[in-house]
């Protein structure tokens, strides 16, 4: 039984600083979005990356981690230094670091809390950590 992609949730508040950050900041693309118990409930993708932001309590928390992997990640950082910041991002710095692992990294927190981690690596193995198994 393959697995295919995994679409994480994340917890959103407000969905006008959603937007702006995700869309006009980020530039992805509003796929959908459906409020028919009241809540927003959407999805957003760029390229093959697709996340779902929801409004509704029991889907997600605020603060939740994740990373999200593209193989032109330094491409990506001079798009999104080449634009003006929205509010609660100028001072976050979108620049990349390099991890011991050999990744190249970048970490935004939207305006929720949420961390979004863009990596260049799908799944790297930190040096010097063994395989595990049982």
């Amino acid at each position: 039984m393959p697995f295919t992609k995994t679409i994480p949730i994340l917890r959103i508040l407000d969905e006008a600083k959603a937007k702006e950050f995700y869309i006009d900041f980020l530039g992805f693309h509003l796929d959908w979005g459906n409020r028919a118990t009241g809540a927003l409930f959407m999805q957003v993708s760029l390229d093959e990356c697709v996340l779902h932001l929801s409004e509704h309590s029991g889907d997600a928390s605020l603060g939740a981690a994740v990373k999200l992997h593209t193989d032109k990640i330094e491409e990506y950082v001079q798009q999104l230094v080449a634009k003006e910041y929205p509010p609660g991002v100028a001072e976050q710095d979108p620049g990349v670091a390099e991890q011991p692992w050999g990744s190249l990294d970048m970490v935004l927190v939207d305006p929720f809390g949420n961390r979004l981690i863009f990596t260049n690596a799908s799944a790297p193995v930190p040096r010097g950590s063994s395989n595990y198994s049982q």
